[in-house]
């Protein structure tokens, strides 16, 4: 699919998404060392721990309110908030100032204005392709992911530090953008809407998320997807704690490549592969069929990260996250299209939201494993996740073409219980 024949819409959201990751790429990853510096290691932990609640509840109202309402209108309302905010978190750190809780309550604001904007985000892509061209398009989306995460990840390591004000001044500028994008150039396609059906609308939110609940096989691809994610999670979680502690040094010339430097290779690695992979590896799976080429991706990945998990020699490392790697860019185009496919019409940014979870999940499975590796020699966590890994494909393939194809089968029984 051509890029000139693509939609307006997904045009202006693949090109917006592009602006909006590399914005949060180039502050979220040094939040907590912001916080811990100002406020104590103790108030960032539980303050940031308290954003992950946040963001979860904003996302779930974003999905339900994206189904209620005109998505451009969601956007722009979500977007101009998110400026706001960068433009306090900017005032906020002038010199003279260095207003910490106003930088705070800022920040927490975006975090859940960001939230609540992303499941429209989702669910554009959704109104905007078809079932022969989605995978493409999820294929693009993904490689534009990585490439503004890679970028914004850049910029805030080389500004961070010693320019943070002119850093976020930068992003408030480019956030200032987008509300005006949404405003001239997103349409207001005419996609069927949600019907309000209980008055009091928390009422209806619960209502609506309960018949997404019941989808059987969708809860099983999401619940799969969030173990299997838990792979990748892993990597800066319980393997960076690991490799930090046990991982030995090598040396390039006078160059000394400790754990923590070994965990930034292999994650530069991921981001570089994905940016040069992405589209030769989605026009090789196209010759075959999606379940085989599903399945064969995800034992890739399984194998990858199962070995990453206990391994402690660079060049295994560097050769398995390769492997992961591709077996990543093989499966998540498919697996992302085929939830996409499962989505009402009318109720895309809910089953958007609530696909959400698998992430949310994923991180939760992924910070137990550093607890759960104190107790367990590293070898017995490659088990671990190998284990998780398995539950999680079999959920998956079972979610997208098992239980999904014996649904569409008996349409009358599904209608009843929904």
């Amino acid at each position: 699919m051509n890029w000139k024949y693509y939609p307006q819409n997904l045009k202006v959201r693949l090109i917006t998404s592009f602006f909006n990751k590399a914005i949060s790429s180039a502050v979220m990853p040094f939040m907590a060392l912001f916080f811990a510096e100002h406020k104590g290691p103790v108030w960032a932990g539980l303050f940031l721990g308290a954003n992950v609640f946040i963001g979860f509840i904003s996302t779930l109202l974003g999905g339900y309110l994206s189904d209620r309402y005109r998505r451009k209108t969601v956007l722009i309302l979500t977007s101009a908030i998110s400026f706001l905010t960068f433009g306090l978190m900017t005032l906020s750190l002038l010199p003279d100032q260095e207003w910490i809780i106003l930088f705070a309550m800022s920040y927490m604001v975006f975090m859940g204005a960001n939230s609540l904007g992303r499941p429209a985000m989702q669910a554009i892509i959704i109104d905007s392709t078809t079932t022969e061209n989605r995978k493409a398009v999820y294929s693009l989306d993904y490689w534009i992911t990585n490439l503004s995460m890679a970028i914004g990840a850049m910029l805030g390591g080389l500004f961070y530090l010693h320019h943070q004000l002119a850093l976020f001044l930068v992003l408030t500028i480019v956030s200032a953008s987008l509300p005006l994008v949404y405003g001239i150039w997103l349409q207001d396609s005419s996609v069927k809407q949600l019907e309000k059906r209980h008055r009091n609308m928390f009422i209806d939110l619960g209502s609506n998320y309960q018949i997404a609940f019941q989808d059987k096989p969708f809860v099983m691809a999401v619940v799969g997807g969030m173990c299997i994610y838990a792979a990748e999670f892993s990597l800066n979680s319980y393997i960076g704690v690991r490799l930090a502690d046990e991982f030995r040094s090598v040396f390039i010339g006078s160059f000394e490549v400790a754990g923590v430097r070994m965990l930034s290779i292999l994650n530069i690695q991921n981001m570089l592969l994905v940016v040069l992979l992405t589209f030769l590896v989605t026009k090789m799976t196209d010759r075959f069929d999606k379940k085989s080429a599903l399945l064969f991706g995800l034992f890739l990945y399984a194998i990858g990260y199962t070995v990453i998990t206990s391994a402690n020699v660079w060049y295994v490392l560097i050769t398995f996250n390769l492997i992961a790697t591709i077996g990543e860019l093989v499966y998540s185009p498919i697996a992302n299209a085929e939830k996409a496919n499962m989505m009402p019409e009318d109720k895309r940014g809910s089953y958007s939201a609530f696909s959400g979870l698998s992430f949310s999940g994923a991180d939760l499975i992924a910070r137990s494993t550093i607890l759960l590796g104190a107790f367990l020699v590293p070898s017995m966590m490659s088990v671990y996740i190998g284990i998780i890994l398995m539950i999680g494909t079999l959920l998956l393939y079972g979610g997208l073409f098992i239980f999904q194809s014996q649904k569409q089968k008996e349409p009358f029984k599904i209608s009843k219980t929904v």
